[in-house]
């Protein structure tokens, strides 16, 4: 089976002044198609920079980075980037927010309505469709990125610390939500996350990457059914064993 993400010994330098700053380092790991993927790992480790890799926006310094079997571009594939900020157009609409990427393939209008409001009504937002984004709560503005990411049919989706700044309650109806829209689309999801009871409840694997330069340090199979008990002790043993590995990467010296 061709694999949904595959990389190979990537690595990623920036150069600083007359030095260079080394961020990735000979990272190994792939996504199978449809698969929810999570990836934790120290502040500073290149998460956000890996998202970006995998997405086309810069190259890897070295290595193979492969998206459904080709090198990722943005111009080609279709991502959809979910990023911690919502980055809605605050002077468009709901509607219009999540039309925008539709715009930008060229739909036409009343088949851009028609597929905005769909995702609308699968994000639970229907009858909303005429606000503006500073007239909805946060977690709103999430289920509004989400329906504008999965709008556009993506090959891949891609979420950075989606909902860091929401409430512990809020946070937990979005996992449930995010669950409940995987389920139905069937779509390969790459969820970056520092919350590792968040990783538990969402994936099917969690990739524990090192502190910078990052690498792979342990990739967990999550053998748990959908919808998981935060509370039970399979559940509680899977944090334990992830924290325990995050934990020691943060009192390496």
């Amino acid at each position: 089976m061709e694999k949904a993400i595959l990389l190979e010994s990537v690595s990623k330098k920036y150069d600083v002044g007359s030095s260079s700053l080394e961020v990735i380092k000979d990272l190994t790991f792939d996504v199978n198609e449809n698969e929810f993927v999570c990836i934790v790992g120290p502040s500073g480790c290149g998460k956000t920079t890996l998202l970006r890799i995998i997405s086309g926006l810069e190259p890897p310094s070295s290595g193979r980075v492969l998206v459904f079997g080709r090198p990722p571009d943005p111009k080609r594939q279709r991502f959809g980037v979910i990023f911690q900020e919502d980055s809605l157009l605050p002077w468009r609409t709901v509607l219009g927010n999540v039309e925008f990427g539709l715009e930008i393939q060229d739909q036409k209008e009343a088949e851009r309505e028609k597929i905005a409001k769909t995702f609308l009504e699968l994000v639970g937002l229907q009858g909303f469709e005429n606000y503006y984004p500073h007239q909805i709560s946060g977690g709103m503005k999430k289920r509004v990125a989400i329906a504008r990411a999965l709008a556009i049919d993506p090959d891949l989706i891609l979420m950075d610390e989606p909902f860091a700044d929401l409430d512990a309650q809020t946070r937990s109806f979005m996992q449930r939500e995010l669950l409940n829209i995987w389920s139905k689309l069937n779509k390969t999801v790459l969820f970056i996350t520092h919350n590792v009871e968040e990783a538990v409840f969402l994936a099917q694997r969690v990739v524990v990457l090192t502190k910078r330069p990052s690498k792979v340090k342990q990739i967990i199979n999550i053998d748990l059914p959908y919808p998981r008990a935060r509370l039970s002790p399979p559940f509680i043993s899977y944090r334990e064993r992830i924290l325990t590995a995050f934990h020691e990467e943060l009192e390496v010296t």
